[in-house]
């Protein structure tokens, strides 16, 4: 009877603990922020992330089996050629197939890596032709956005953490409002010294740097909110500068660009540099 009571016991406490795990497994890899005890990426929200997600567990595959590779031949030559099975030892100096092998697999395994790898690196460093572009500065220790002047009608606005705001350390005073489904680009810099402008869901992330104007890009399939942060040490304050884009419908963009115009329009700075690269490659 007591060996029963004890089993029913495990049988309640592995229950619970897959009810809760059941209940609580969106927490491991969320949408647009991160999650307490999320053991993965976070859900990706663009093209582009969906391909790093891909590669990054096609390359966690690769790297499993070559680390279980060497171990076993660690172990089978631990075992086959100790001392005690080999109290003479072997004299062999080279093995012509051997040397071989192990030169060009190892080849082969880089090539079938670099392939994806370097399509990548295309597909994110390529700005395609964008249909709105925003400019975002760094400072210490907040953001500045500015939307381009043709596109948006010319305004800015600062976006700086909001400490009674959730999630917590996440949440901004004025958040970015964006369109689902266009291509965005971002020309990035900095007023001050090195910040990073990232954002995991969307797999972006670029360097923001003073009198440097870099680029990136991202096109939302989702509507939602998406946080990111400064990721680059850039002072006392650098956990404070979060970064919020709310990706929205078309009508819900028209809606808070009209408001928008009129809330930041005493803080217009100059225009956005609108996509001189891409200007001039069209031209060409």
């Amino acid at each position: 009877m007591g060996m029963d009571s004890l089993r029913l016991r495990c049988l309640a406490v592995f229950a619970a603990a897959a009810a809760v795990l059941a209940g609580t497994g969106t927490a491991f890899a969320a949408m647009g922020q991160p999650s307490p005890w999320q053991t993965g990426l976070q859900v990706p929200a663009t093209e582009v992330a969906e391909y790093m997600h891909w590669f990054h567990d096609g390359l966690l595959w690769i790297i499993t089996v070559i680390v279980l590779f060497v171990l076993a031949l660690i172990v089978y030559v631990a075992v086959r050629f100790n001392e005690k099975r080999n109290p003479v030892p072997s004299r062999t100096t080279h093995n012509a197939l051997l040397e071989v092998a192990w030169t060009v697999l190892p080849v082969l395994i880089l090539v079938v890596i670099a392939v994806p790898s370097f399509r990548l690196l295309r597909v994110q460093l390529v700005t395609p032709p964008s249909d709105i572009t925003i400019k975002a500065t760094g400072h210490q220790w907040y953001w500045s956005f500015e939307y381009a002047q043709d596109q948006a009608g010319g305004f800015s606005f600062d976006s700086n953490l909001n400490p009674d705001g959730q999630p917590r350390l996440l949440a901004v005073d004025n958040e970015v409002v964006l369109p689902v489904g266009k291509t965005i680009r971002v020309q990035v810099t900095a007023a001050d010294v090195i910040h990073a402008f990232a954002m995991p869901s969307f797999g972006l992330k670029i360097d923001a740097i003073p009198g440097r104007l870099n680029e990136t890009w991202f096109k939302a399939d989702k509507e939602g909110v998406f946080h990111g942060q400064c990721s680059l040490i850039c002072g006392q304050n650098h956990a404070y500068m979060p970064i919020v884009i709310r990706i929205v419908n078309d009508q819900q963009y028209a809606a808070w660009l009209a408001e928008a115009k009129q809330k930041f329009a005493s803080n217009s700075r100059a225009p956005v540099a609108v996509a001189a690269r891409g200007d001039a490659a069209k031209a060409e």
